[in-house]
């Protein structure tokens, strides 16, 4: 490769750093987002070295020569041409163009490794092999037991999500219930979105109990990889237990704990919105 091609390919990859480690970073699994922003960057650089030293090389640097025409003009025309034609090109319009050749390479890569939601619950869980999840908050619309007495109802964005993670995982759903007529609106409203039958999802594995502390014990005696709750106290008395944690919260709260992680929804969680 040409000296000026070397410098070229240095100055790309430098100008594209930031923007690789962003793009990177999103399909890492938890247990690899600690890395710092330069390992990150080694990565991606290992990733992409090949892909832009071949388009690099494959592309021509330099325009291509015309094949001269034979006219019947004057000397004086035909020195015009010769001088016009010799132009050099303008710095400016050539490293646009490498720029916009450069992005359209990133975008390219990008999208020819984009992965499925199945790969990203798999990434995001870190290969965890056994998740506990509250209902309230987080599967249901409802947000308080109380609200459970009078209805129950599953959500539908988060259906999607709730049955890849069946798919991968030993999945516990768990609630505190009231009475043992919110234990069946929840039961009924699961098995109407088809929880039971799409998933691998069983009946046997919704737990119900009738206080927080109940809920609490439920967990630390499955020994999860994942808890998903919406409640920080609960959070917050599991930190020590639990490998991870997902806090569901509308606003996000502080970190607590480095095992601890928060977002808005599920859904949000593994980027489906």
């Amino acid at each position: 490769m040409a000296e000026s091609s070397k410098q070229e390919l240095v100055q790309l990859m430098k100008r594209f750093g930031a923007y690789l480690t962003v793009k990177i970073s999103k399909f890492l699994p938890i247990s690899l987002q600690n890395l710092n922003s330069r390992s990150v960057g080694a990565i991606a650089g290992l990733a992409i070295a090949i892909v832009f030293t071949w388009r690099l090389l494959r592309s021509p640097n330099q325009p291509r020569r015309r094949q001269p025409k034979r006219q019947a003009g004057t000397p004086s025309s035909s020195g015009v041409n010769t001088r016009s034609n010799a132009n050099p090109q303008l710095p400016g319009i050539s490293s646009s163009l490498e720029n916009s050749r450069a992005q359209n390479v990133v975008d390219e890569f990008f999208q020819s490794v984009k992965p499925t939601l199945g790969q990203i619950v798999r990434q995001k869980l870190s290969e965890g092999r056994k998740v506990t999840c509250r209902l309230v908050g987080v599967i249901l619309e409802e947000s308080s037991p109380e609200e459970i007495q009078k209805q129950a109802t599953v959500r539908s964005s988060v259906l999607e999500v709730l049955l890849e993670i069946t798919k991968f995982c030993d999945l516990y759903l768990m609630e505190t219930v009231l009475d043992d007529e919110s234990e069946k609106k929840v039961l009924l409203a699961l098995e109407d979105a088809g929880v039971f039958t799409s998933g691998g999802l069983v009946k046997d594995k919704v737990l119900f109990c009738s206080t927080e502390i109940g809920r609490s014990s439920f967990v630390r005696q499955l020994e999860p990889d994942w808890h998903i709750d919406s409640n920080p106290e609960i959070i917050s008395q599991l930190a020590r237990f639990i490998k991870y944690q997902l806090h569901i919260s509308p606003a996000k709260p502080e970190r607590t704990a480095p095992n601890v992680f928060s977002a808005p929804s599920l859904e949000q969680f593994f980027g489906c919105v």
